[in-house]
C-alpha cells in the first residue's frame, strides 16, 4: 500500500516483508528501505509505495482437482515416459522468497516492477506483491514454465511400467507372467517415484537461479503426489486387469477340479482294496429322511424306530 503525507508511517504483518520504493511527483522510485516482517510502525517517506511480498513457507499446488490447484481448475503436467506412455502428473512445490535485503531489493527491481496475467482471472494483469491474485501470476507465469521443464525430463527417464505398477498388464498382456511383472514392479514403482522426486529437488534449485537470474527462493522442495494415465491407457489397463483376474479364477477352478479328480482315483482305489469299504460308506451316504433303502432287487435296510 502507498505512504501519503497522512500516512507516511506503515509496518508489516508476521507473514510479510516490504520493499519500500520513493513516491510523489518530485521524487524519484528507487527502492528506499525494506521492512521486515512484523515490524512496528516504521516512517516509510512522504507518498513512498509498500511492496508487501510472503515471508513465511509458500507453496504452489498441481492437482487434478478443481478448485484446490493454483489456477483454480483441473491442472495436470502431461508428459511422455521413456516409452511414449502420456502421463500426468500431480504435486506441490514448497518454497520460500529469500529475504536477504540485497536479494530482495535486486528481486524487486526484476520481478516487482512488471505485471503478470493470471489465467484464473481471464489474462488480468497483477504486479506480484498484488496480494494473492499478484504472487499467483507471478508464480504461474515465471516458476510455472521450470517446474513443467524438469517433470518432463525427470519423467521421460523412466517407463509407463517403472511409475505405474498396472502398465506391465497392458504391455505384456494378461497372463501369469504379466501379473508376476506387475507384482513386481509394484514393489519398485514407489522408489522410482522418489527417484523422480529427489531428482527434481535437486535439479530446480539450479534450473530457477538460472531462469529467474538470481537465488530468489530458497528452502526448494517438491513432492510428487500423483501419476496418472490417459482416459485410453487406463482403459486398457482396467480392461487387462478384468481379464488377469478372470484367468485366475478359471485356474483356480482347474487345479480345484484337478484335486477332486485326484482324490476320487484314491478313494477308487482303496474301495478296489476293500470292497466292504465301500458299502460303509454307500450307507453313510443315505440321506437321514430315507427310511428304506434298496439297492438290490434281494437287499433291503430298513431304519429301525
Amino acid at each position: 500500500m502507498g505512504a501519503s503525507a497522512l500516512g507516511s508511517f506503515a509496518s508489516t504483518s508476521g507473514g510479510q516483508i516490504a520493499v519500500v520504493r520513493n513516491g510523489g511527483p518530485f521524487d524519484n522510485h528507487r527502492i528506499r528501505q525494506i521492512v521486515n516482517p512484523a515490524s512496528s510502525r516504521t516512517y516509510v517517506g512522504l507518498y513512498s509505495s509498500m511492496h508487501n511480498y510472503p515471508a513465511q513457507q509458500r507453496y504452489y499446488t498441481i492437482t487434478s482437482v478443481a478448485g484446490e490447484g493454483d489456477r483454480g481448475k483441473v491442472d495436470v503436467v502431461t508428459t511422455p515416459s521413456k516409452d511414449g506412455v502420456s502421463m500426468g502428473i500431480e504435486g506441490t512445490f514448497y518454497f520460500t522468497l529469500n529475504l536477504d535485503h540485497d536479494v530482495l531489493r535486486r528481486f524487486d527491481d526484476k520481478f516487482g516492477t512488471r505485471k503478470f496475467p493470471l489465467a484464473s482471472k481471464g489474462g488480468k494483469l497483477y504486479y506480484a506483491w498484488s496480494g494473492d491474485d499478484g504472487w499467483s501470476a507471478f508464480l504461474g507465469a515465471i516458476i510455472r514454465p521450470v517446474i513443467d521443464n524438469d517433470l518432463r525430463e525427470q519423467i521421460n527417464n523412466f517407463t509407463c511400467a517403472d511409475l505405474v505398477s498396472s502398465c506391465a498388464l497392458v504391455q505384456m498382456g494378461a497372463n501369469q507372467q504379466a501379473g508376476a511383472q506387475t507384482t513386481l514392479n509394484a514393489a519398485s514403482s514407489n522408489g522410482n517415484i522418489q527417484a523422480v522426486q529427489n531428482a527434481i529437488n535437486k535439479s530446480l534449485a539450479t534450473d530457477l537461479n538460472d531462469n529467474l537470474g538470481g537465488p530468489f527462493l530458497e528452502n526448494l522442495r517438491f513432492t510428487l503426489a500423483r501419476v496418472t494415465l490417459p482416459e485410453n491407457v487406463q482403459g486398457a489397463v482396467n480392461s487387462a486387469q478384468a481379464a488377469f483376474a478372470r484367468i485366475t479364477e478359471a485356474q483356480a477352478r482347474v487345479a480345484e477340479a484337478k484335486a477332486e479328480a485326484e482324490a476320487n482315483r484314491q478313494r477308487q482305489s482303496g474301495y478296489a482294496q476293500c470292497p466292504a469299504c465301500a458299502k460303509i460308506d454307500e450307507l453313510k451316504a443315505i440321506p437321514s429322511n430315507v427310511t428304506t433303502y434298496a439297492p438290490g432287487a434281494e437287499v433291503a435296510v430298513t431304519a429301525g424306530k
